[in-house]
């Protein structure tokens, strides 16, 4: 049985505890958080030991389940790395690309797991799609949220948009060739919203906006290639994939449409989307990987490809601004 640490129980630790109590071979030893009267009340209602510092907890503990403030990444993820101990981190990685390449070093020389909690490749609407072959070559995405607080303390590139770098670095069979981005910020310090061009050494084209001031929600990435056009709701959960076929697909909806290269038969298809629970589908994965010693599905690696991809966006936005100012 692996015993895990949870270090901080504020809206989205409460999240990962009530998960990880649901996860096979894996037990929540203790808690730790710098507000003590939730910490406390988060302990006596789930009948879990406080543990009174950090160091105490990632001692008696085999995994350690980091969801704290981005700036607090790197120091706890350190000290769990030096004392051999798995770790589970909540997006992004850590609060500097610095922090982040110290990280991947340690990881590599520690022979530890390490997760990265970049939850959309756990959505059921993704996962949906993983028997269809994709290899787009142009992708547009929408990731709208209403204005909060919680989260603002980095801007809204490292917030929203990184869970979008991240599947998109997943699917494309490519290097990043060129960045272009605007942002601006209007309720906080930093970029609350942002639009931005990523274009790929194979020709693929990534436009992406987010946002974290919409007055509704949104998150949608429509998927362009040369077989198909493939849509996914992140938020409702659907997926659609329609294509050109020769001839009617049974397993599909079809119909004929006149193009100026003749009839062709159109076929959507709705991939069967089993509802799950992403957040307890990524841990029990990583409790997993331990368990089999086999690779995560989100490595530090692929934590800290997502943060190069939006500091290098974040300094584009930076750069812009001077130049207008």
């Amino acid at each position: 049985m692996l015993k895990v640490g949870v270090f901080g129980v504020g809206h989205l630790g409460k999240f990962h505890l009530n998960n990880w109590l649901e996860i096979e071979n894996a037990k929540v030893v203790g808690i730790v958080d710098t507000d003590a009267d939730m910490a406390d009340e988060v302990a006596e209602k789930y009948g879990i030991k406080r543990f009174s510092s950090a160091d105490k907890l990632i001692d008696a503990c085999d995994i350690v389940d980091i969801v704290v403030p981005t700036q607090f990444h790197y120091e706890l993820c350190i000290k769990a790395i030096r004392k051999g101990k798995h770790v589970f981190v909540e997006k992004p990685l850590a609060n500097t690309l610095e922090e982040a390449k110290t990280i991947v070093n340690m990881v590599n020389e520690a022979n530890v797991k390490f997760q990265v909690g970049h939850v959309e490749r756990f959505n059921p609407a993704f996962l949906a799609l993983k028997d269809i072959d994709m290899h787009p070559m142009f992708i547009e995405v929408h990731r709208l949220a209403q204005f909060n607080p919680r989260g603002t303390e980095v801007s809204v590139i490292l917030d929203l948009m990184i869970h979008d770098i991240d599947i998109i670095l997943s699917l494309v069979k490519g290097n990043v060739r060129s960045i272009n981005a605007s942002g601006v910020a209007v309720m906080t310090e930093t970029p609350d919203i942002a639009n931005v061009r990523i274009e790929f050494d194979n020709g693929c084209v990534a436009n992406l906006t987010s946002s974290r001031i919409s007055m509704k929600k949104m998150r949608k990435m429509r998927l362009f290639q040369k077989d198909a056009y493939i849509a996914i709701d992140f938020l409702e959960k659907n997926a659609e994939v329609i294509r050109i076929k020769e001839e009617a697909d049974e397993n599909a909806f079809c119909f004929d449409l006149e193009t100026p290269n003749g009839t062709k038969t159109i076929a959507v298809n709705n991939p069967e989307v089993v509802e799950s629970n992403a957040i307890k589908n990524e841990l029990q994965s990583f409790v997993n990987a331990i368990i089999n010693d086999t690779p995560t599905v989100v490595s530090e690696m692929d934590g800290y490809a997502a943060m190069e991809v939006a500091h290098q966006i974040i300094t584009k936005i930076n750069a812009a601004k001077t130049v207008m100012n």
